[in-house]
């Protein structure tokens, strides 16, 4: 990488450090380190929303998903609207009328302290596993492209996110993540202005898109019901739904986002922000996704585009295997491209024939492409088993992140690996402060030391910061790669979400159902959600994540009601407000 790259690289997170460490310096309270000063206006809370959940891993894997499959990833947001909509109307105006500081705290308020903590102990739990994603994704693919030692990488994007949410806490979180929003959108906008430029200057823009249309890249909706399909407009309203409730209303990291809201109206209008602009921002990343695949159709693409792997394995025994294969894809390429103009031309005479029969012949070619990537594959994989060393086949992730290292100009790729990093960091520290906000509200003030003064609460807090911190850079150390780390990161969340979501939906909605039930309920179902995600590790059932969210709120609702009937209790309700 040039030495301009690297200056633009750390001058940008150099200034988020810094402007977050200066923001926060008179932060002297608990409350205040914990949800801010309850002052955000509007555009602030929906950008801090956004940013919290648009992690490194957005801006990595999102592009990857469009480059192998296609726009059908656009479906799993579908629900996001509807979910801030619901929020907004009823769960918003009970936080702010009990005047929590954590989710959890209003079932105590609700139900009693034993749901209450079990409740915070799922969201640390599955909270506590993404935090440590959230660093490891960018961390060991960066690591891969810059050069880096992984535990280096690691430690700098840990190590800068822990600098500044320690020192602010809440506050440090939303005002680093208005300029981390503003330097991952204008990232990426360039990011496509380049792809655009770089397009033969004999292929339009209309007929890239054409093309990518006739390749099946842009296929957005597909209205078949079937449970083991992952991206589908069912999956998308109904388990997409269920999991941006959970996420949304429920998981700390976003309640304390719009809890520091100037008013409720703000705190509404933050989310409605969230919810309109959200969908778009995601549909433009997979589009950026289809572009880079389309510059590839036209330009020579890597047969694998982990970097690390490839020169690896041309070290290695298997180096003339490779090399074989990337001279069949060498051909199949020229032919790919050769019938990508032929179709290009057909298009322009809508001669519906030729355009199937030219359709035809790329989709072959594609199938062959394919192949030879499968096999590159299993070539990697070969290795990495008799070599006893550790390689990742899949390669998605890789993509985008190759094509910024390849083909930008100097200072450009400085910015996008800025953006990946300043998203990285955004996630991370929302994610660590509301770790350390719940562990020290619903765990340390409630069962452990609850007579201690404010100053007391704001050093523990800052404490359980860096513990949680650690901990994330541990897990990350020493995590895995899933198939795909957008996947990962819902995946993980599904297995919780759900199970939190239907504890909070009885707290709202069903008002004879109590602690007692709740309680047995949410272990219950725990279980059940656990069990059903074992059975498909091992090939027993076939269910897609998404549907875990809708299951896991059901089964809470549908348990905690027959234990409620069954076996009456007599303790007194305790009312919202």
């Amino acid at each position: 990488m040039h030495p301009i790259d690297w200056i633009i690289l750390f001058v940008i997170l150099a200034l988020i450090v810094g402007y977050g460490i200066y923001k926060t310096r008179d932060i002297n309270g608990s409350e205040s380190y914990f949800i801010g000063n309850r002052d955000l206006k509007w555009w602030t809370i929906g950008l801090s929303v956004m940013a919290t959940q648009a992690s490194a891993i957005t801006f990595l894997s999102t592009p990857g998903q469009a480059f192998d499959d296609g726009m059908r990833f656009a479906q799993f947001y579908i629900g996001l609207p509807i979910a801030m909509v619901i929020l907004c109307i009823f769960v918003l105006p009970q936080y702010y009328r009990t005047k929590v500081v954590t989710a959890y705290e209003f079932l105590e308020k609700r139900f009693d302290v034993k749901t209450r903590t079990l409740t915070a102990l799922l969201f640390l739990i599955q909270r506590g596993l993404a935090a440590g994603l959230t660093i490891f994704a960018p961390s060991i693919i960066l690591s891969s492209i810059l050069g880096w030692n992984l535990q280096l990488t690691t430690t700098i994007i840990g190590v800068l996110v822990i600098l500044y949410t320690v020192s602010g806490g809440a506050v440090a979180v939303s005002q680093t993540q208005k300029q981390q929003m503003i330097v991952i959108l204008s990232g990426m906008f360039i990011a496509f202005l380049v792809i655009v430029y770089k397009l033969p200057p004999d292929i339009s823009f209309s007929d890239t898109v054409s093309v990518a249309g006739k390749m099946g890249k842009l296929n957005v909706i597909d209205w078949n019901f079937d449970l083991s399909n992952k991206y589908n407009v069912w999956s998308g309203i109904l388990g997409g739904t269920f999991l941006f409730l959970s996420y949304f209303g429920t998981d700390q990291s976003q309640v304390q986002r719009y809890l520091s809201g100037k008013s409720l109206t703000e705190s509404r209008l933050g989310l409605l922000f969230n919810g309109i602009f959200k969908v778009p921002m995601q549909m433009s990343i997979l589009f950026v996704g289809i572009m880079v695949f389309m510059f590839y159709q036209f330009n020579p693409a890597p047969l694998h585009f982990n970097k690390a792997n490839v020169i690896t394995i041309q070290e290695s025994p298997f180096a003339a295997d490779y090399a074989s294969l990337e001279t069949e894809l060498s051909a199949v390429h020229e032919a790919k491209s050769t019938a990508i103009y032929d179709l290009v031309d057909v298009l322009h005479s809508d001669d519906e024939n030729s355009i199937a029969v030219e359709q035809g012949k790329i989709q072959n070619l594609m199938i062959q492409e394919r192949e030879l990537r499968s096999r590159a594959e299993e070539i990697i994989e070969t290795y990495s088993e008799t070599a006893e060393v550790k390689l990742d086949t899949e390669d998605t992730d890789y993509v985008f992140i190759n094509f910024v290292t390849e083909n930008l100009p100097i200072g450009l790729v400085g910015l996008l690996l800025a953006v990946i990093f300043a998203a990285a960091m955004s996630s991370t520290s929302a994610e660590l402060n509301a770790l350390a906000t719940t562990t020290a509200v619903d765990i340390y003030k409630r069962l452990i030391k609850s007579d201690g003064n404010d100053a007391h609460y704001l050093k523990t807090a800052k404490i359980f910061t860096a513990l949680w911190g650690g901990l994330a850079l541990l897990f990350a150390s020493y995590a895995s790669l899933f198939e795909n780390l957008i996947e990962a990161v819902n995946i993980i969340g599904s297995l919780f979400y759900g199970v939190i979501l239907g504890v909070f939906a009885i707290a709202f909605f069903f008002k004879s159902i109590r602690g007692n039930a709740v309680f047995i309920a949410a272990i219950i179902s725990e279980l059940v959600i656990l069990g059903l995600f074992v059975l498909k590790g091992y090939g027993y059932i076939d269910l897609a994540y998404l549907w875990l969210n809708a299951i896991g709120c059901l089964l809470v609702i549908i348990i905690a009601s027959t234990y409620q009937f069954i076996i009456p209790q007599p303790e007194k309700l305790v009312e919202n407000g």
